[in-house]
């Protein structure tokens, strides 16, 4: 029986060889079969590989740029080198910075000039210019710091049954609410 069993296992072992050099020729025959498509496909991820790379590479020299453009504009406000590097590496950047400029010193001028790249740039411009205008517009942004001012001009106005109307509105969460009641009590006192 310990020959019987030992031509089995041989048998056996033969039998998976076969199937895997038959495996082998299988692959063999698959790689020559599409050898072309498979070296194609190997060449395009490789170059999306470094492309992707490159592409990460660039916008991060850019954002450097940018980067030292701003802390040289902090250090020197009036540096025109500074500020058209940055305008050219980031422009979002530059206008955010054209707008905390403009805004700091109150100038209307400014706050005119300075790009609107996004929607909340432009609503909080527009939040300001009214400002410097007291004739304050309602603003997606600072919608409770702009019932506050219209509240503000018309006690001043001494319209203050308006005024408590208005401040009614400003929620009780808001940050602004503190103010808000006391600008309340202002107009039961006076």
């Amino acid at each position: 029986m310990d020959l019987k069993s030992g031509l089995n296992e041989i048998k056996q072992e033969l039998s998976s060889d076969e199937k895997l050099l038959e495996q082998a020729f299988h692959m063999e025959r698959f790689f020559k079969k599409y050898k072309k498509p498979l070296i194609a496909i190997a060449v395009l991820a490789i170059l999306a590989f470094a492309g992707y790379q490159t592409n990460n590479y660039l916008k991060n020299a850019k954002l450097e740029k940018a980067n030292s453009a701003l802390l040289a504009l902090e250090k020197n406000p009036k540096d025109t080198n500074a500020l058209n590097k940055l305008k050219e590496n980031n422009p979002k950047l530059y206008a955010l910075y054209s707008y905390s400029m403009a805004a700091n010193s109150a100038n209307k001028e400014a706050l005119a000039k300075v790009p609107k790249s996004s929607k909340f740039l432009e609503d909080v411009i527009n939040y300001h210019l009214s400002i410097i205008d007291e004739k304050p517009k309602d603003s997606i942004y600072y919608k409770n710091l702009s019932l506050l001012q219209k509240a503000y001009l018309l006690i001043k106005d001494g319209k203050k049954s308006d005024a408590k109307n208005i401040l009614i509105q400003i929620p009780q969460n808001s940050a602004v609410a503190p103010v808000a009641k006391l600008l309340q009590h202002y107009t039961i006192t006076k």
